[in-house]
């Protein structure tokens, strides 16, 4: 079923399926395309040197992702779980936005999106690890339309390279907000947010 970028009937784009891990784009390639997650979840990343991930964001149905402001894709894309995927050419993306007034704010507001992101995922980098992964906690329940159940698609090594973390600091940070009754880890992946009041708290 087409699926619209920006709510243009002129951006509508078939849905492309791709698999656990399967990569979108690569770092450096050429930024032709721009992306809307219809179904699952996507993570954009870099290796660094020393051979550490480092995720700057997940993105989420009805998440638009790709649009570089630059000519080249700063980042690599990957699904994080099974995903459909819709693909736009991003010249026709700025044609269109050039003559609709509509989709130009729209554009704009996606664009500052993630220039918002970016810095509060920065801000998010200074703070403790119990603050880190309260912070993620939050927006992920904000994101999923949740207030008290948190379904996450990523797993706890995702949660670790976005938070510049080890794997073992989450696992041990959710087992401690779990010990003194903030969340409840119902699975792998579920957890229910018993007291929001203290990790606004944590969250500053």
């Amino acid at each position: 079923m087409p699926q619209m970028l920006f709510g243009s009937p002129e951006l509508a784009g078939i849905p492309v399926a791709y698999d656990r891990n399967a990569e979108i784009y690569g770092e450096g390639e050429l930024a032709d395309y721009v992306y809307k997650v219809v179904r699952g979840a996507v993570r954009t990343y870099k290796v660094l040197n020393d051979g550490r991930r480092q995720i700057n964001a997940f993105y989420l149905p009805g998440d638009i992702f790709g649009l570089e402001i630059g000519e080249d894709y700063t980042w690599s894309a990957e699904a994080i779980v099974g995903s459909d995927i819709v693909t736009v050419k991003r010249s026709l993306v700025l044609s269109i936005a050039e003559r609709d007034g509509e989709v130009a704010r729209q554009l704009w507001s996606v664009t500052a999106g993630e220039l918002d992101g970016a810095r509060s995922h920065s801000l998010l980098l200074i703070k403790s690890a119990q603050e880190r992964v309260a912070a993620f906690l939050l927006e992920m329940s904000q994101r999923l339309a949740d207030a008290n159940l948190v379904e996450l698609p990523m797993g706890r090594q995702d949660i670790a390279d976005y938070l510049g973390l080890t794997i073992e600091t989450v696992s041990r940070t959710l087992t401690q907000l779990a010990s003194n009754e903030t969340i409840e880890l119902l699975a792998s992946r579920s957890i229910a947010l018993r007291n929001r009041s203290v990790l606004s708290r944590l969250n500053g």
